[in-house]
């Protein structure tokens, strides 16, 4: 949808209870920001978006479970749950870029494509098309007003103040109260514009709050475990993922201090920067992949921790996505190398509007190709890039 186009969708808000529906996957957080926005007299409709459904060697899909607890969930609320099937987009956006990443020798982020492709993609504009004013989910993070800083006190309000002003007053990405769970570092591709038409109402909660609160309403979800792992694979292993959808491509495994052979694989792809587990190299000290040559199929390795292959003072970023639309200026900002990481220090270098230079002020883990850096200001997300 084109900035034309949605600002076309909106609709006068004065007057009448804003129409909201709330992305329900059967988990605990999603519950209760759909119990929240009820108990603040909104109209809410519950969807669940059906993105997978195939099982995973390892691992049985649980989407069957997960829809059967947002169909409880929503008739605990006395709300309407909606069924879409994503996935055809799903598997375009997601599960193929996921595989050709790999096969290219990089490490992508599937989560952050499913949040800009699916979540805040084909959910918001399927939405609006319906008729909603906004989309809700349950993500720690929150919307601030862009031109004086301002944050809706969660705690007391999930109505935003932009009801109406999103023209004088264009909102902001903020980081979640609850560091630990903040998942502003997943969002950074969301856009400008979804921002807009978005609603987090667990942005000012911690995660214990949010699991009282769900025992406190007799929610179904309010014990049942968090999902771990991608999106789709669960806590599969991501190599039993991809043997799925690619052939094994035997190999070695060099000391890349030593060159000696120290090991086979069956293909490099299936290795990432950093990786300690699952190299098949028994005895001895840990090693740590250094490095991969995917022309010549071979995986570099490492005793070393903190082998210099490992560490780093610059990254460069492309394929930049700004939630204002334009790059910041350079200067000296935070930024998140891993969802849930530390926020590092480190100076923004533009180059144009889709790639730029990132200089730690100190030297850090390196980065896998491939995986996303997120850039803030303060606690405002500003977007990102992917590591080239």
């Amino acid at each position: 949808m084109t900035p034309q186009e949605f600002a076309a969708a909106s609709l006068p808000l004065v007057g009448r209870r804003p129409k909201v529906l709330v992305g329900m996957s059967g988990g605990v957080d999603s519950s209760v920001a759909a119990a929240l926005l009820v108990e603040q007299g909104m109209r809410v409709v519950g969807a669940y978006m059906k993105n997978w459904t195939l099982d995973v060697p390892g691992m049985q899909c649980p989407w069957a479970e997960d829809l059967a607890y947002a169909k409880r969930t929503a008739v605990k609320l006395g709300i309407d749950l909606k069924v879409y099937d994503f996935q055809d987009v799903y598997k375009r956006e997601v599960v193929d870029y996921l595989v050709r990443e790999y096969e290219a020798g990089r490490t992508p982020n599937p989560d952050i494509m499913c949040n800009s492709h699916v979540k805040f993609g084909l959910f918001l504009k399927t939405a609006l098309d319906e008729g909603f004013d906004y989309i809700a989910t349950g993500h720690y993070a929150r919307v601030g007003k862009g031109s004086d800083g301002s944050v809706e006190e969660t705690g007391k309000d999930y109505r935003p103040w932009f009801l109406n002003d999103v023209a004088q007053h264009p909102p902001v990405l903020r980081r979640g109260v609850d560091e630990h769970k903040d998942q502003t570092y997943f969002l950074y591709r969301m856009g400008g514009e979804a921002l807009k038409r978005t609603l987090f109402p667990l942005g000012g909660f911690a995660k214990t709050q949010v699991r009282e609160m769900a025992q406190q309403r007799g929610l179904p979800a309010a014990d049942k475990p968090d999902s771990q792992g991608i999106c789709f694979i669960g806590e599969a292993p991501i190599k039993d993922f991809l043997r799925m959808y690619t052939q094994p491509r035997p190999g070695l495994i060099v000391d890349a201090d030593t060159k000696e052979e120290v090991g086979a694989h069956d293909g490099a792809l299936y290795f990432t920067l950093g990786q300690r587990k699952g190299l098949g190299v028994g005895g001895g000290e840990p090693y740590y992949v250094v490095g991969k040559d995917m022309a010549a199929n071979i995986v570099y390795v490492s005793h070393d921790a903190c082998s210099p292959e490992l560490q780093t003072e610059e990254i460069v970023l492309e394929d930049c996505a700004w939630l204002s639309g334009c790059s910041p200026a350079p200067g000296a900002y935070l930024v998140r190398t891993r969802h849930t990481g530390p926020l590092l220090e480190a100076s923004f270098d533009p180059q144009g509007e889709t790639s730029g230079y990132v200089r730690f002020a100190q030297n850090t883990e390196r980065v896998a190709p491939g995986q996303s850096v997120v850039v803030y200001k303060d606690d405002i997300c500003l977007g990102g890039g992917i590591v080239r």
